[in-house]
């Protein structure tokens, strides 16, 4: 079951559309019907989770948590993704295009995070692939 929240209240989020990405993904991935919740939260969630869980002070634009599913590739808790709307908006703006192409590029991260690859291993090069499959829209 696939989990969109919109935690923040200051900026609206078409939580069908990261659903749609999200299911698109898990079956570009081969998981049948995975457990993934996103959330979007704003910046004092986000720093209270990064402090909490990764030790670092200060905001972060995604945090990703690997699920401990067992079963393999079906009925699997893939795991959580936490997305600071906030430090979106600010990054969307260095970027150079909107907010929500800013959101579904987190959240394709957060995606590839919650499979096991990491910077320096392989999460840009799987990025690129990910979003030109992903060009025809979600």
């Amino acid at each position: 079951m696939i989990e969109v929240l919109n935690l923040q209240h200051r900026y609206w989020i078409d939580r069908r559309k990261f659903a749609r990405l999200l299911a698109r993904l898990a079956e570009k991935y081969g998981f049948d019907d995975p457990g993934i919740t996103l959330a979007f939260v704003g910046t004092r969630t986000i720093i209270k989770l990064n402090r909490r869980f990764l030790k670092r002070d200060g905001p972060t634009d995604v945090l990703s948590f690997p699920g401990l599913g067992e079963g393999g590739r079906e009925k699997h808790h893939l795991g959580d993704i936490i997305i600071s709307v906030p430090q979106a908006f600010r990054q969307s703006f260095a970027e150079e295009h909107g907010l929500e192409t800013e959101l579904m590029d987190l959240a394709v991260h957060g995606f590839l995070h919650l499979l096991g690859l990491g910077h320096g291993k392989g999460i840009e090069e799987e990025e690129l692939r990910v979003r030109e499959a992903l060009a025809g829209g979600v």
